[in-house]
């Protein structure tokens, strides 16, 4: 297990009764990218395969796995989805509604190998989101799952295929992952109310 930290992350709090962790330092995630490539690299071998984020952050994971098959001589397609329309969430989000990106999927989706990428696993409610979303673009003719963190406590029967890190939780905790092109830090924190 790792050693884990005990810090303020300004970016994520500032109310003393909320505790920060820090669970993995950029070294460790750039070491959870590589793995994830190197593990879709051995399962999906030669066949062709598209990677397809979820906004925000899954956007910048499957572009980081996709830079590092890239160095290796294999080239996939990156798309990007947002999946605001399609939660079922709307009700719990109070006035905070999210912001609406535009998904981005440039190649063609029937019969394509997709792997969808997320930073965190939890319910599993944003991955059925994402499969109702990748779904109005075609039929794959196969989808997996990636994922930068598995924090466990499923409602829904959905598990991950490819997973960089398992960090186990509480409900009332929350895994945070934090890219510097989307957050100006790096690291993915536990966040404890």
């Amino acid at each position: 297990m790792p050693l884990r930290v005990l810090c303020k992350v300004d970016l994520l709090s500032d109310s003393p009764n909320i505790t920060t962790e820090a669970l993995l330092s950029p070294e460790r995630i750039e070491s959870a990218v590589i793995s994830l490539a190197r593990e879709i690299k051995v399962r999906c071998g030669d066949h062709d395969f598209a990677f397809v984020g979820i906004f925000t952050r899954g956007v910048t994971l499957a572009k980081r796995v996709a830079k590092r098959l890239a160095e290796e001589g294999i080239n996939c397609p990156v798309g990007t989805l947002d999946i605001s329309l399609y939660r079922d969430d709307f009700d719990n989000e109070g006035t905070d509604l999210p912001r609406l990106e535009s998904s981005d999927i440039s190649f063609p989706i029937d019969g394509t190998r997709v792997i969808l990428f997320d930073e965190v696993i939890f319910t599993g409610r944003t991955i059925r989101a994402a499969l109702d979303g990748l779904m109005d673009y075609g039929r794959p003719s196969k989808i997996e799952l990636a994922v930068l963190i598995d924090r466990g406590h499923r409602e829904i029967p959905i598990q991950p295929d490819y997973v960089g890190e398992v960090v186990p939780s509480e409900m009332n905790q929350y895994v945070k992952v934090r890219f510097v092109e989307d957050d100006d830090k790096e690291g993915v924190f536990l966040v404890t109310k």
